[in-house]
């Protein structure tokens, strides 16, 4: 045989054993456990009124409408609430996969809000196992209406509130996602000195899949009466999403009017059984800058 032939057969050879254990390792990495994510866990930014582990996408804008009526027990006069209307206007965007930026604007208490939600950790299986969702939400709210007292002196830094939630959730399955919601909030003006002036609340809440596009949601933040000396009630609103391509639509009931964390966690005066039952709706509708 002639050395060139040899170097030939030599050279096949390596070839087709270089081949084998390729094929051979791609078998491997075949089996290797992937990373899948959980997602949708809720529809929404949202679950009622309180945040929810979501957020848009990246370089996506939500405008959001929040909008309540009056009070139920309010009688056929106001037809039921539905004369009274207050209602929250804000913008929310992706500045990357991980952080939103958000602002708004209430008719309650003429207050305007701004928040950053942190998306620190995402449920998965597979490679990474994490069994939770994990987000962190902040903001603060300035009160810009008139001030009751105008005669004494009054300060700018009295209209300013704050509120820090860490946002645990878990979707148990593709029809039920749970979610708790550990809360501060602090108030730098409180109407005596027996009021806390940093004070804790307990949100949890879930969503419940009725269709494809449609689910039943509800939450309840527990706040214990003793840090305020004002007439208040836990916050516990019901509700459904329904999804129609670019826009969620949540209709809800709540014993709360406000729709900001520091109105709704520790001032909602109302009680499902004198019939202080709020219905409203909040709209969003997504945008892609970039």
């Amino acid at each position: 045989m002639k050395p060139a032939t040899n170097l030939i057969v030599i050279f096949l050879f390596l070839t087709a054993n270089a081949l084998a254990q390729s094929n051979l390792l791609d078998m491997f990495e075949d089996e290797t456990p992937k990373t899948e994510y959980a997602y949708a866990t809720f529809k929404a930014p949202r679950v009622v009124y309180g945040q929810s582990v979501e957020q848009p996408a990246k370089g996506n804008m939500m405008f959001l409408i929040q909008h309540n009526f009056g009070s139920v027990n309010s009688g056929f006069y106001d037809l039921f609430g539905l004369d009274r209307a207050t209602m929250r206007m804000a913008l929310e965007y992706g500045l990357n996969d991980r952080i939103m930026l958000a602002a708004g604007r209430s008719t309650w208490q003429k207050t305007y809000d701004a928040g950053l939600k942190v998306k620190l950790l995402r449920q998965s299986s597979g490679e990474v196992n994490m069994p939770v969702s994990l987000s962190y939400a902040t903001g603060m709210a300035l009160n810009s209406s008139r001030w009751s007292n105008p005669e004494r002196k009054n300060f700018f830094s009295s209209r300013l509130s704050y509120y820090h939630q860490l946002l645990i959730a878990r979707k148990f399955s593709p029809g039920v996602s749970l979610q708790l919601s550990p809360t501060v909030i602090h108030k730098n003006l409180v109407p005596t000195r027996d009021d806390q002036n940093t004070s804790y609340a307990l949100g949890a809440g879930g969503r419940f899949k009725l269709t494809q596009r449609a689910s039943f949601n509800a939450e309840y933040f527990f706040y214990p009466s003793s840090q305020t000396t004002m007439e208040r009630h836990d916050a516990l609103s019901v509700g459904f999403d329904i999804e129609t391509g670019g826009h969620v639509f949540q209709l809800h009931f709540s014993n709360a009017g406000a729709m900001f964390e520091r109105a709704f966690i520790t001032e909602s005066a109302g009680r499902w059984a004198k019939g202080d039952i709020y219905f409203g709706f909040n709209l969003y509708r997504n945008f892609v800058i970039k």
